[in-house]
Formats: C-alpha cells, sequence, structure tokens
C-alpha cells in the first residue's frame, strides 16, 4: 500500500493568517486550487488553518465582509484534518470519507505542512481505481444532503 507521501503534492502554496482573503482568492484562480493551507511563518511552515473557496463563499460572500480588510484568521478552519507523510495513504483516505473532505494537508512531527491530498492527486497518482471512486462517493453522498 502506498503512502501519503507517495501520492501528495509536495510544497503546496500557502499563506499566513495576516493575509487578506482577497489574496486568498487570487491565490486560488492563479494556481487552480480550492484550498489555501494557512501556516504560522514562512521558517516553521506550521499548519494553523485552511481556507477553502467554500470558506470564502459561506463566511466572506454571504456575509458580505469586506475581502479586502478580512483576514484568513478570520474566517479559517482552525482545526485541521491532517495526515503524516509516512501514513499509509488508506489512513488520509478514511480521513477523506469520514469528515467529508475533498483534501487533506500532510504534515510533519512538528506539524510543518510538507504537502497536501486531493481527490485528484488519489486519482492520478494511487493506482487504484476501486478507492477513488469509493473516495468520490463518500465525499460526493455526504455533501448533497
Amino acid at each position: 500500500m502506498k503512502k501519503c507521501s507517495d501520492v501528495m503534492t509536495k510544497n503546496p502554496v500557502c499563506a499566513l493568517p495576516s493575509d487578506g482573503v482577497a489574496k486568498i482568492a487570487r491565490l486560488m484562480k492563479s494556481k487552480d486550487i480550492g484550498s489555501i493551507p494557512i501556516i504560522e511563518n514562512e521558517q516553521t511552515k506550521k499548519l494553523v488553518g485552511m481556507v477553502t473557496d467554500r470558506d470564502l463563499a459561506l463566511k466572506v460572500v454571504a456575509k458580505e465582509r469586506d475581502a479586502k480588510s478580512t483576514t484568513a484568521e478570520e474566517v479559517m478552519t482552525r482545526e485541521v484534518v491532517t495526515c503524516q507523510s509516512d501514513d499509509n495513504l488508506q489512513k488520509a483516505l478514511d480521513a477523506m470519507s469520514e469528515h467529508q473532505l475533498r483534501r487533506i494537508p500532510v504534515v510533519d512531527t512538528n506539524n510543518a505542512i510538507v504537502g497536501i491530498i486531493a481527490q485528484a492527486d488519489v486519482a492520478t497518482r494511487a493506482d487504484e481505481p476501486e478507492k477513488t471512486g469509493e473516495l468520490v462517493k463518500d465525499i460526493s453522498q455526504s455533501n448533497a444532503t
């Protein structure tokens, strides 16, 4: 069985808690990604939260907040489900299914971000089409309710 490090995207684009959500939205658009890990600082790269496109829609746009003055810290999810690079990939897939996540950050023993696993990574790198199908089904079914 593959490890998380075998399928993760290494060195994901990250942002700081003080970064504005407009900047984060532009990063998502330019990199064609749906979430940005929020790190304590560039030196430690310690994961402190995540901002997703859904966070921006529900916590900024729907509440008519100013995207230029609202910071990542104000809208980020603080309790982030993660896996470690040497974890068995199945552990990450189970966590993604259980928590209805399309992506999961990969951290080291110091909680510093080293990668991210998205549904697309599983589909293109895991060579296990049945697991990919199950994962997509689990996440889609639970998000539809």
